[in-house]
């Protein structure tokens, strides 16, 4: 293992901003193909966001999903979705597509479906969402993600100067939009646990840039004659063996939850996945890089002022 990672602990001296367009080029490919992806092939909406019936129940044995399915079929009901969690397979969850339905309605489908299946399941977990509500966890989904890209953002200007604060605001609005778009694209579900999973790996990615950023105006300060160019290259390789290494730890753990979670956190899993290895990238070739296009050492001597914004 020590060999396996040797070379992450050792000082680099990678040419990062050389492959600035590159890099550019390709953000801008996938965000444009996340929106494409978003316009047009939408979302899997969970019951959460979308309203309807979701039923988790048990049986003494393993359950035969197509069994089940044939006594389900001459009820009608709209969409029907069948999953079996655990690794027994003994547990079976149930979702269904109650759109237009009061709760006095819903529950009629409940007993419906209590009726087809008999007395041979224990039924755990009876959720009724209904359309109203599910409209309702939209916007308030929308805003929790806007709120916590403007009050990171508004953190980092305060913590440092508004280049950095617009460069972590790119880079966090970079990562919600491709991360979104591939849960379109490969059409996940998208619920309240996708929502508090996209507001995670924005945590991380803020986390990762806060790093970077920390560092770059450190040797802003201590190289005050180096080019920025090499300086900005300098910065991200002292603390790339500290991003590598954190990202890896947490990758493990993720794929591991992502591979025996289940199909209950598969959504989850997924999008904090691909979160970390996006907010890795744009920790560095977002954030970081884009600060190349402005005058930083001018603006350090201008302003002369600690992280906390007292005069030195």
């Amino acid at each position: 293992m020590t060999k396996l990672f040797g070379w992450v602990t050792k000082d680099t001296t990678i040419d990062f901003m050389k492959a600035r367009k590159l890099t550019y080029a390709l953000s801008a490919l996938l965000m444009l193909l996340s929106i494409f992806s978003m316009a047009f092939k939408g979302f899997n909406y969970g019951i959460d966001f979308s309203g309807g019936i979701l039923i988790e129940l048990k049986s003494p044995e393993k359950i035969d999903v197509e069994k089940v399915r044939d006594q389900l079929s001459h009820l009608a009901l709209k969409d029907v979705n069948l999953q079996t969690i655990g690794e027994v397979g003994d547990e079976l969850v149930i979702r269904t597509q109650a759109e237009g339905m009061n709760e006095k309605e819903q529950m009629n489908e409940v007993n419906k479906i209590k009726s087809a299946l008999g007395s041979q399941f224990e039924f755990r977990k009876i959720e009724l969402v209904g359309p109203q509500v599910g409209d309702e966890l939209k916007k308030a989904g929308v805003i929790a993600s806007v709120i916590a890209v403007l009050a990171i953002s508004a953190y980092i200007w305060f913590r440092f100067e508004w280049q950095f604060a617009l460069g972590a605001m790119i880079g966090l609005i970079h990562d919600i939009v491709i991360t979104v778009g591939l849960l379109s694209l490969f059409g996940f579900d998208f619920n309240l646990t996708t929502v508090a999973a996209i507001l995670t790996l924005a945590g991380y990615s803020v986390n990762d840039t806060v790093v970077t950023y920390d560092r770059i105006r450190e040797n802003l300060r201590k190289y005050k004659k180096m080019p920025q160019y090499e300086l900005l290259n300098k910065s991200i390789n002292d603390i790339f063996s500290r991003t590598i290494l954190t990202g890896l730890t947490t990758l493990l753990a993720t794929i591991a939850l992502f591979i025996f979670g289940g199909d209950t956190l598969r959504s989850f899993s997924f999008t904090i996945l691909w979160g970390i290895i996006v907010g890795t990238y744009s920790s560095i070739y977002v954030s970081a890089v884009f600060l190349n296009l402005f005058d930083l050492k001018a603006t350090q001597e201008e302003k002369n002022v600690n992280p906390f914004g007292n005069v030195e």
